[in-house]
């Protein structure tokens, strides 16, 4: 039978999993990853501000603490990037480093008050630190992203693939990266106590690359990403329970990376076994159209169409045994060996009438 516990972590990790799947698509598909982190580690000052403030780890207070750190954050990367000209990929990491110093700063007065107890669960987090009356909340509020997220949906979907386009729309761009930072602010503060701000970028990421490689279109992909980011959460809290000892968090983002790994190899399009078979047949194609492109141009040089060339002149041609794709060759029925060559134990082929429209075909 199921334990009351494993029950509340197994809920609260499949909806931070499927939430953070469905705003992880949004940060894969614009290239800000980064961001990500950068708002979880950022978040850390809001935690402990919160806590010396209100005293507690009250669900509400530690979530506008770090919901008001990470927006701040975020805003911050998009100031630098926009105000001041900074290049994307250093304003992501002063404002990392900044926020995450002062996130430790705070963090180490307030051990040395005495009054920290439970803090370094949002460093790498704690599923058992969460209670059955933390689900209500967390419902609520992942329903809301959700809401705002339906409701400007071809925004953001526009905003995604098309930020030029869009603010030639007459979009206010600046006013949705604003409104998508909040909501992934909010994504990753609800996480905090299960994965952390270490870890918790993972959820955001991972899902979404696993998701990205099996469909085309944002829908299906955030749908995916929604299903594949519960499976991690739901998979993470199972294994972490039969594992006595076993933090939930970060095997939460272990099967979350093994669902990315294992689509980035197996997925029938983007897949790199995929990939690597069409390089293969690509390859085998181009040896054939080789082969028949020289047997066509022995035929011209002699003026006969059916003149058979010899194996070891192919062999020089194609730098390579050109045997096996001869075989294959006549097994497809565009050459074949001629019964009697000149000299003895000399191979020549010549074209069908097959290997000769292949030839002459456009796409040859």
């Amino acid at each position: 039978m199921l334990s009351p516990t494993l029950i509340t972590v197994a809920l609260a990790a499949a909806m931070i999993g499927a939430l953070a799947g469905v705003l992880g698509s949004f940060l894969v598909l614009r290239g800000q990853s980064l961001l990500g982190d950068v708002i979880a580690h950022a978040s850390l000052p809001g935690v402990v501000a919160a806590f010396l403030i209100s005293g507690g780890r009250g669900f509400f207070a530690i979530l506008a603490g770090a919901l008001i750190a990470g927006a701040l954050a975020g805003l911050s990367v998009q100031a630098l990037r926009r105000g001041a000209g900074v290049k994307p990929d250093a304003a992501l990491g002063v404002v990392l480093s900044l926020f995450f110093a002062a996130g430790v700063v705070l963090l180490t007065l307030a051990q040395t008050r005495g009054g920290s107890a439970g803090l370094t669960v949002f460093l790498f987090g704690q599923a058992a630190s969460v209670l059955r009356a933390d689900l209500v909340p967390m419902a609520l509020v992942g329903g809301g992203v959700l809401v705002v997220l339906a409701l400007l949906w071809k925004e953001f979907q526009f905003l995604a693939f098309d930020p030029e386009g869009a603010r030639a729309q007459g979009l206010p761009v600046a006013r949705l990266e604003v409104l998508l930072t909040l909501l992934i602010a909010v994504t990753i503060v609800l996480g905090l106590t299960l994965a952390g701000v270490v870890l918790m970028v993972a959820l955001l990421i991972a899902p979404a690359v696993a998701a990205r490689q099996w469909v085309r279109g944002l829908a299906p992909m955030v749908w995916l990403a929604a299903l594949f980011g519960a499976l991690a959460g739901t998979g993470g809290a199972v294994i972490s329970a039969i594992g006595q000892g076993v933090a939930t968090g970060p095997v939460m983002v272990l099967a979350a990376v093994a669902l990315a790994a294992l689509s980035l190899l197996l997925a029938p399009e983007r897949g790199i076994l995929a990939r690597r078979n069409r390089q293969a047949q690509a390859r085998k194609s181009l040896r054939g159209r080789q082969v028949l492109a020289a047997l066509g141009g022995l035929g011209a040089d002699h003026a006969n169409p059916g003149y058979a060339g010899d194996q070891a002149m192919l062999d020089a041609y194609l730098g390579a045994d050109a045997g096996p794709v001869l075989a294959r060759l006549q097994r497809e029925g565009y050459v074949r060996p001629v019964a009697l060559a000149p000299e003895p134990g000399a191979r020549r082929w010549e074209l069908t009438e097959a290997g000769r429209q292949r030839l002459e075909a456009p796409d040859a």
